[in-house]
């Protein structure tokens, strides 16, 4: 009779156990039962005409032409914008490097989309270059004309060649990238190169 008591008595054990994890996930995670509809709570106005009293985040010496935007809309963020950019940079060079046009003409403006892919057509991307390093420069321009933010930046970046960093090739760039101020979409477009 003493091993049919310790099944029983595992039993139990296991069974505090298995309610004490799921007490424990659920004050964690929460509870959601049922179909919930997510609801948006639509800003009063992203645009604001003079907008002097916005708080405006302390900027580098090279960012201060940002201070224009800031003026003007209400929930711009300097720092994902700059970080956005950066990876759009990387993707949209690593794009045209490999010929991959689908995914550029998601990124560019019909304009520069004409440019790249004429570019890939001749042959003049190269598949076996690769990034090694990318830095923002700094803002060339910054402003919201229009209902459009348009924004400029200096990249520098350095491409590898098959691999071998004895062969790395600086580049100096600058890029516009535009979005309409309204739209809820966080992507920023290239314009210009």
């Amino acid at each position: 009779m003493l091993y049919g008591d310790l099944q029983f008595f595992d039993i139990i054990i296991f069974a505090a156990i298995a309610g004490f994890i799921i007490y424990r996930l659920r004050s964690v995670l929460g509870k959601r039962t049922g179909f919930h509809k997510e609801t948006s709570v639509q800003k009063p106005s992203q645009v604001e005409e003079s907008n002097e009293n916005q708080k405006i985040p302390s900027l580098l010496e090279n960012e201060t032409k940002l201070e224009n935007v800031y003026k003007k809309v209400s929930d711009f963020n300097h720092k994902q914008f700059l970080d956005g950019a950066k990876k759009a940079f990387e993707i949209i060079i690593t794009s045209f490097n490999n010929g991959d046009k689908k995914t550029l003409k998601d990124l560019v403006s019909k304009e520069v989309y004409n440019a790249f892919e004429k570019a890939i057509d001749e042959n003049k991307n190269n598949a076996s270059s690769q990034f090694y390093s990318l830095i923002v420069d700094g803002i060339d321009d910054a402003k919201v004309e229009n209902g459009t933010i348009s924004i400029s930046i200096n990249f520098v970046s350095e491409q590898m060649i098959n691999n071998d960093e004895g062969k790395i090739i600086k580049n100096k760039d600058t890029w516009t990238f535009e979005k309409p101020v309204k739209s809820s979409d966080p992507k920023w477009v290239l314009t210009q190169t």
